[in-house]
């Protein structure tokens, strides 16, 4: 299927492992030229350089927290200088620690708002004047299926990155009459460090191996598995082709069937 991707420049955020080192691989695999960023200057690197070797496309990167919004502007600022273009952005961070609410804190609160949801609004104050003025744009954030269906233990997640919907939900309508698409993607239990380290908390709560929780979590999806990196990378690459051209202020579920709403 042509997407439309070739020679596109596209940022991806936290591109050093999971599911957004997925995603730059699949937009390589696209033609797509690349602006990656993460914390982890040798996971990044490593990265970078696998993109070069498999698919020969150019690859800009950057080490920074998306935390930092002074860092994100400047990001996307020198991107642009670098391939003159900033046609795709995909946001992404990881997410803040499993806990119950009487165990959280307000510094959680205040270090899971700045992560998962203000950096969503950094990038997006950083990236669509470039594709507004060129009226061509993707802008995905990357969040949760607990957008949808809050996940137990997860509330820091459950109520913060609800708000991304909202945000996607104003900025497709804002931006739509300059052919700028919106959406986000809820990927559901997928084979990340992140779902590694919810097995090892489970683990450590319940004295449970961290095996039987993730085996747990399996038998409640109706495809009976994690999803893979790479699955959720298809279909953020696919809502950034042209084909989905027409897709805008969606969350896009990823999650194997988890959701049990309409």
């Amino acid at each position: 299927m042509e997407t439309g991707l070739k020679d596109r420049v596209a940022i991806v955020a936290a591109s050093s492992k999971g599911i957004g080192r997925a995603t730059a691989l699949a937009f390589a695999a696209e033609g797509a030229r690349l602006a990656l960023c993460a914390r982890g200057a040798d996971a990044l690197a490593e990265v970078a350089e696998e993109v070069r070797r498999l698919y020969g496309t150019e690859v800009y990167t950057e080490t920074f927290d998306v935390a930092e919004d002074a860092r994100v502007r400047q990001f996307a600022e020198a991107a642009y200088k670098h391939f003159g273009s900033i046609d795709i952005c995909v946001t992404n961070a990881g997410g803040p620690p499993a806990k119950p609410f009487s165990d959280t804190t307000m510094a959680e609160w205040d270090s899971a708002y700045q992560l998962n949801l203000r950096s969503i609004v950094s990038f997006a104050h950083a990236v669509l004047p470039y594709m507004q003025a060129q009226r061509w744009g993707r802008f995905i954030p990357i969040t949760s299926v607990a957008v949808k269906q809050p996940v137990l233990e997860l509330v820091l997640s459950n109520s913060v990155r609800t708000g991304v919907v909202g945000l996607v939900r104003s900025l497709a309508t804002q931006y739509g009459p300059h052919n700028i698409t919106v959406n986000n993607v809820a990927p559901g239990y997928t084979a990340t460090d992140r779902v590694k380290g919810l097995a090892h908390a489970n683990a450590q709560a319940t004295g449970r191996p961290a095996a039987d929780y993730e085996a747990e979590i399996a038998r409640d999806i109706p495809l009976r598995r994690l999803a893979k990196p790479e699955e959720v990378a298809d279909a953020i690459v696919w809502l950034a082709s042209e084909r989905a051209a027409y897709i805008t202020g969606q969350t896009i579920l990823v999650d194997g069937g988890v959701y049990r709403g309409l």
